[in-house]
């Protein structure tokens, strides 16, 4: 009789500790919580921005360990994948409650299979699957827009594979987050997450262009792919600049320019004078002593470009009339080459830092974008839809030898060449989404990665964002790093996901 009240005691105190523990959040999470027959564990390191979760109990796949947080409205979920145990079932979950038969959609990967998009649209109903054909993709992404969910998957480099199901209703506010189940009731199943970002979309009735979302600035490897974010700010900043000395970035939010100290993480107004209408078309000398800055100014006929000292003042017009947008410096600091709109045709020219007369560099009917000169000043990298689809070019300072770089797989923009000169960043538009000639805000884009002397392009980031993303250089100077800005509803933004921040 002693043993058997000894034993309730056990187990009502385990169960209290366990459903204590099933509360406690982790990161940008609210909550965790055994889900079905199982027990687990999701710890958040804050070191590496990583989730570790743990699951054992159950071979049933709608039993799992669940980290999870209750979203309103539309969402973009996105996780890497850093470790996946052989008898796990991982991945995301959107769930109409916390029950195991709750209507749900899953973001689903293993390391024996292809991933699927698994879903149920009533209680208790059966579950449901379209396959994704790629094995243990290591990128996870699940999308909801109204009552169509959609998932994005890929091996880190490659460019998404997507799967869709429509009329899923799981009501107005589910409950959204990272799931590990096992596959084997005898082993615990483990996963670790890293790069997990959480973003609301523009709203779908959201004026066109309108750049209002929050801003997620990010540093990225371009090597590894490592996401880092050590800013955020509840409005629109755009286009990070990285100084020469790699102690500060420069970026554009609500028509002024800010300096950012990486040490100590503090913004700051660079004193601009009275040009204070400023785009994201911004760019620094190469010896970092002055930058280049595009503002708009109606009377002239749109954006002008100005030169400042990078330390502030008072700003020399250079450019006489607009559309004219600052995209590249020459290495000797005496041109600029920008894009310029002259005769209702968008064209790249280029004009002494001192002002004067433009010499324009392409004539091909069509949008010709983003000049900017490798660091030996040998060539002009640019963008360009003459084809019909925006591509990167490149020419000889002159204008000469006019060649594409990238094969129109994608729309391509904004190229920028490593301080190193062997790597090229630009940005890519998905063809369903964009038309070629536009680079509009919050869109799925890629990074993309490729050697300035040819090759195979690499995906190096996924990303919600587009306009103001990496409009303009951003590589930091050992060439091992870019600088750019995400999107997002700024409610969903959390402390947490700052890099030094003091709420863990």
């Amino acid at each position: 009789m002693k043993q058997a009240f000894f034993c309730l005691i056990v187990h009502w105190l385990f169960s209290i500790s366990l459903s204590a523990y099933a509360q406690q959040p982790a990161g940008v999470f609210d909550s965790q919580t055994n889900v079905g027959a199982t027990s687990g564990t999701a710890r958040y390191d804050p070191a590496t921005h990583s989730y570790e979760i743990t699951s054992k109990g159950s071979s049933k796949g709608d039993h799992f360990h669940y980290l999870w947080k209750r979203l309103k409205g539309d969402f973009i979920l996105y996780a890497r994948v850093r470790q996946l145990d052989p008898a796990s079932q991982i991945g995301w979950v959107a769930s109409a409650s916390l029950s195991a038969e709750s209507p749900q959609v899953r973001a689903s990967v293993t390391a024996n299979g292809p991933a699927q998009l698994r879903f149920r649209a009533s209680e208790a109903g059966n579950m449901a699957e379209k396959s994704v054909s790629v094995q243990q993709p290591d990128i996870i992404q699940l999308e909801r827009s109204g009552t169509t969910f959609t998932l994005r998957v890929a091996k880190f480099g490659e460019p998404f594979h997507t799967q869709e199901v429509s009329t899923i209703d799981l009501g107005a506010d589910p409950y959204v987050g990272l799931f590990v189940s096992s596959q084997s009731p005898a082993n615990v199943a483990k996963a670790r997450f890293e790069d997990v970002r959480i973003t609301v979309p523009v709203s779908p009735d959201e004026s066109p262009n309108r750049m209002n979302l929050g801003s997620r600035l990010e540093i990225l490897d371009v090597f590894t792919g490592k996401r880092t974010v050590i800013h955020t700010a509840p409005n629109s900043i755009q286009a990070p600049n990285w100084t020469p000395d790699g102690k500060t970035l420069l970026y554009n939010g609500q028509g002024v320019l800010y300096t950012f100290d990486l040490a100590s993480k503090q913004q700051t107004v660079l004193n601009t004078g009275t040009v204070k209408n400023n785009n994201n078309d911004h760019v620094l000398s190469f010896d970092g002593k002055m930058i280049g800055l595009s503002s708009g100014v109606k009377e002239l006929g749109g954006s002008i470009i100005y030169t400042v000292p990078i330390m502030g003042g008072t700003p020399k017009q250079i450019t006489p009339q607009g559309p004219s947008y600052l995209h590249g410096w020459s290495p000797d600091g005496n041109n600029l080459v920008f894009c310029g709109a002259r005769n209702d045709e968008y064209d790249v020219y280029k004009i002494s830092a001192n002002g004067g007369p433009e010499t324009r560099l392409t004539t091909a009917t069509g949008l010709d974008d983003g000049p900017e000169y490798t660091p030996n000043g040998q060539y002009i990298y640019f963008n360009s839809n003459r084809t019909g689809t925006m591509q990167i070019w490149r020419m000889k300072p002159d204008g000469s030898q006019q060649e594409a770089v990238t094969s129109g797989e994608f729309h391509d923009w904004f190229p920028h060449i490593s301080p190193d000169g062997k790597w090229i960043v630009f940005l890519s538009f998905l063809k369903e989404e964009v038309k070629s000639g536009d680079h509009p805000p919050y869109k799925h884009v890629y990074l993309r990665l490729m050697p300035v002397s040819g090759g195979q392009s690499k995906v190096v980031a996924y990303v919600y964002g587009g306009q103001g993303s990496i409009n303009t250089p951003s590589w930091s100077p050992d060439s091992k790093r870019i600088a750019f800005i995400s999107n997002t509803e700024a409610g969903v933004i959390s402390p947490v996901e700052v890099t030094g921040s003091s709420k863990k």
